[in-house]
């Protein structure tokens, strides 16, 4: 049978999408697979603010009446300002090895995005570099976290078949987490916080936290990673909604909050227990046991994955970062934790990649963002 394109027009329809997503990797060690509840939340009009200023389509690829294929096609008006360009993203993609499904959804995603004027597809992206991106180009043995894409290295085959080329890289490091905690790194960060005046926040509770300092954390966050690939300045709704999705899961003693004497937040480190086997556990399902599990990975765990890690620009080159580290590892260690996933950085961040060497630790993956003129 030929291969029939559908656009997704129904929330019956959307749940079919996201569920085809998550079976793909059912059986599979090495993938995270989302919660149909924060897809759902991410993908539906009125839900994500993305999606008052962002134009999007979703498309189900169906072979022999069965659900072969997936693709999301989105324009971000705010991203092609900010970077004067006129590009379609693809994400949420996912598709059998077929030539035939492969071929009918980009046909799809790409007649759909020159009709809107667009110039160029790029992908896998989200609405906002606050989701998923990046397909993964090495590391298919190792496992990937809740905050990014796992996909089989076929897919790969079919993007360079379809023209895509490189746009840009991404880095991820495996880091071991040190027993005992350097002391140079002690006496660094002790110089910085009294140099600029600088103080680590005792939060009181993930409530204190969120209403003192949650808008602050995406305004530094705004202001650190304008020049990074693909950003756009989230507005205010935005930040509610990343508050919300994001700060829902975490423990405290995990998060670090920098600030300067104004009370200005000047450096952030987020990290999180490693969701991975409660999201495959889970298979896509908070009930009945998926929370069970996810909330069993808070506090029995060896892995910690790193999702934010920000300094502002005019704090960079200062020694900032060594306060965060100084804070955050002697307290992964106490914790049990042996190891930290680093999570994506982008291969010319070099500021970035460059604090690991410090640390015993691997680049154990990599994902590429692709595009190509249409």
């Amino acid at each position: 049978m030929a291969v029939l394109v559908k656009e997704v027009v129904s929330s019956k329809e959307l749940k079919k999408f996201i569920r085809f997503g998550i079976s793909m990797y059912q059986d599979c060690q090495f993938a995270a697979p989302p919660l149909l509840l924060d897809d759902l939340l991410n993908l539906t009009r009125g839900k994500n603010p993305a999606l008052e200023f962002c134009d999007a389509i979703y498309f189900l690829a169906l072979k022999d009446g069965k659900v072969a294929g997936r693709i999301a096609g989105i324009i971000n008006p705010v991203a092609n300002e900010t970077w004067n360009h006129r590009n379609a993203r693809f994400g949420w993609v996912d598709f059998i090895d077929d030539a035939e499904v492969v071929d009918a959804l980009f046909d799809a995603v790409e007649n759909w995005a020159r009709e809107k004027g667009m110039e160029a597809l790029e992908g896998p992206l989200g609405f906002t570099d606050f989701d998923k991106e990046g397909a993964l180009i090495e590391g298919y043995d190792q496992v990937a976290t809740l905050a990014t894409i796992y996909n089989y290295p076929y897919y790969i085959d079919h993007y360079i078949r379809r023209g895509f080329v490189k746009a840009a890289d991404w880095n991820e490091y495996r880091i071991t987490v040190p027993e005992v905690f350097p002391e140079r790194y002690m006496r660094i960060a002790g110089i910085v916080k009294q140099k600029y005046e600088l103080e680590i926040v005792k939060a009181r509770s993930k409530k204190h936290l969120i209403s003192g300092y949650g808008t602050k954390i995406f305004d530094l966050l705004n202001d650190t990673y304008k020049d990074l690939y693909g950003f756009s300045r989230l507005n205010d709704d935005q930040i509610k909604f990343y508050i919300k999705l994001y700060f829902s899961f975490f423990r405290l003693d995990t998060v670090v909050v920098v600030v300067n004497k104004e009370d200005d937040v000047v450096a952030l480190g987020i990290g999180m227990p490693s969701f991975t086997k409660a999201l495959q556990k889970a298979k896509g399902r908070l009930f009945p046991l998926g929370w069970w599990y996810m909330l069993r990975s808070l506090y029995k765990n060896d892995t910690i994955d790193l999702y934010l890690m920000a300094v502002h620009p005019d704090y960079q080159g200062k020694g900032v970062n060594s306060m965060l580290f100084a804070h955050m590892m002697p307290i992964a260690a106490r914790n049990g934790y042996k190891f930290s996933e680093s999570n994506p950085e982008l291969e010319t961040n070099t500021k970035m990649s460059s604090q690991w060497d410090s640390f015993e630790y691997s680049q154990h993956k990599k994902r590429r963002v692709f595009i190509k003129s249409i």
